[in-house]
Parts: structure tokens; sequence; C-alpha cells
């Protein structure tokens, strides 16, 4: 049986709205797939990649209690990240399974590099869209707990179900919306993908990027997204960050991946829309979703750059748990 038969299975049917969508990509496009497609993919008669466990790093345990400035990926889009203001993660997913169901779905390759006890104070949590490998609400609700002075900025349209699931603190965000905390400003900016999680709501809740600026430090958190002229748009409204945070994998089958997940080369096109001068992958490596072999992002992350005659450091892809100087 294909990688996760039963998980797209399931969420097509929990999530396959009628009646009118709220939200569209700033193309007009709402990057919908019919049953029909989605089943040509599922039955095509590949079996999906071999799970592979990627190599990871204990580096992160040198971490010293008030330091600053670092970044730690933890797996998947989850980043640790400290912008020597405040400590905030992105898009935390903990659980073993991306799944509405803890039986079925994809399945963890690798365990967090950190775990939530792991974790210093987090101040600010960001999430980019509410697919399940994103939106984990049993994270979600753990790192509450841990502290309840958390700030949450989720996409609009998904405030509701944090406080339903008794998380405060929670603001939900418009394309280029700007929420400031300390001497931080979090902007939400436009990506190009697509939402679902239950029974009617494809694209009734909002998906983004996040550019994160300080005083002396801008980042970019791409969430998950396909290639298309909103990074060129973000470039020419908030700047060019120091350094962004993009996705590399989830891209095969093309015909079906392109709209909703870049590939490495268009990873590297981002970069350099953007201008960012250093770039650190992610989305791969801890969840089999698509087609491609789950070792090949980096590999063609590295030979992109070399096409393009870019430095090797232009847009590194990171062991999770490596520390990340983020540094002018």
């Amino acid at each position: 049986m294909k990688h996760f038969l039963a998980f797209v299975v399931i969420t097509f049917f929990c999530s396959n709205n009628v009646g009118a969508q709220t939200y569209k990509n700033t193309n007009d496009q709402q990057n919908g797939k019919t049953f029909g497609q989605l089943m040509t993919w599922v039955l095509d008669g590949e079996k999906g990649p071999k799970k592979v466990e990627i190599e990871t790093s204990t580096e992160w345990q040198e971490l010293i209690p008030d330091q600053t400035n670092y970044a730690v990926w933890i797996g998947h889009a989850t980043y640790l990240i400290n912008n020597g203001d405040v400590t905030i993660l992105t898009d935390p997913i903990f659980s073993k399974r991306a799944s509405p169901i803890g039986f079925a779905g994809p399945k963890r390759m690798i365990p967090p590099a950190m775990t939530l006890d792991d974790l210093p104070k987090i101040d600010v949590v960001v999430v980019s869209h509410n697919h399940y490998d994103h939106f984990d609400i049993w994270s979600l609700k753990k790192l509450y707990k841990l502290n309840l002075e958390t700030i949450f900025l989720v996409p609009a349209g998904d405030r509701l179900k944090l406080i339903k699931a008794g998380i405060k603190n929670v603001y939900e965000m418009q394309w280029w919306d700007a929420f400031n905390f300390s001497n931080t400003t979090f902007h939400f900016t436009p990506v190009q993908h697509w939402s679902k999680r239950g029974l009617f709501d494809r694209n009734k809740s909002l998906w983004g990027g996040w550019f994160i600026k300080s005083n002396d430090l801008a980042l970019y958190h791409a969430g998950d997204t396909g290639y298309s002229s909103d990074f060129k748009t973000t470039y020419e409204r908030l700047g060019a960050p120091d350094y962004s945070f993009i996705p590399i994998g989830a891209y095969d089958p093309r015909w079906f991946m392109k709209d909703s997940h870049v590939n490495p080369e268009e990873a590297v096109q981002i970069a350099l829309d953007l201008q960012t001068p250093y770039s650190f992958g992610m989305h791969w490596g801890t969840f089999t979703l698509t087609d491609e072999p789950v070792l090949e992002p980096p590999a063609r992350l590295k030979a992109a750059l070399q096409e393009q005659n870019l430095a090797p450091d232009f847009f590194i892809s990171p062991k999770p748990g490596q520390i990340l100087q983020l540094t002018k």
C-alpha cells in the first residue's frame, strides 16, 4: 500500500467541503484537486519512497541558559529560533504522526531533535497553516501548559480551534498584518498554498509565511508553499531577510504537488527573490508525504547551488539538532 493511502483518503473525505470557499492565493487560484486526481496519484502503482532515518545532531545540548541569536531545526517545519530579543517556535509538531487520527497517517521517521521538555521558555509560537503536519493541536496544548504566557500567532480562521483546546493568548492574522511583541514585529505574508482540516472547511482559514523583524535581525519562515511571485512582493514590501527558512521537500509527483510544494530548485529561486544572503532547508526527512526519495532534497539543493554558481553556504540543509548561528 502506498505510504499514506489511509491518511489522504480519510482527510480528503473529512475536508472536502461544498459551497463558497473563503480564501484564495494571490494568483486567484485555490489549489484544489479533485478526488479523481487524488486517487490517480495514490493508486499509480508506486509504493512510495523507502523510509530512511536522516542524520541528526545532539549539538543543541551545548546551548547555554540565556543564549541568543541561534536556530535549531527540530524537524519538518519546526524551528526553535532566538533572534536576540525573543524565543520563537515555528509550526511545532512533536507528535508521532501528522494525522487527525492516532493510528494512521504519516509516521515520523526520526524523533524530534529536541523534546518539549528540552525547550527553553517559548515567547511566541507561529503557525503557517492548519494542515496536520504544521498545526498539531497536541503539541500546541503542551506548549501552552509549559508556559501560560506564550503568544500563539495563527492564520485568520484558526483561532477558535486553539481556544476550544483551552489555549489562550491566541491572535489570528490576515496577510500583511503585523503583531508587535517586545522589540520584534511579526508580519504574516502571502505564500501559495491552501488549507483544510475538518469537515466542510477547505480554504476557510488562511495560510502564509512569517517575516520576523527585530531591531538587529530580519528572519523569514516560508511555511509550506508552491513557487509564486509572492516572495518578490515580500521583498518589495519588507526588505531582505538576513536568514530564511525555506521548504525543500514533499514535491513529487510534480503534476500533483507543484502548485503547493516547491522543489529544491524552486526553493533556491525563493531565496534569490527574497535577496536573503543565507537560507536553511526544512520540510523533508521527518515524514514521508510524497514520492521523491527521502535523501533526494538536500542532494538536489546542492546541485542547484552549483548550477547557479552560488556559494555552498547561500542555502544549506542543516541536521536536526544542529545549532545555527544567526548574526549579521
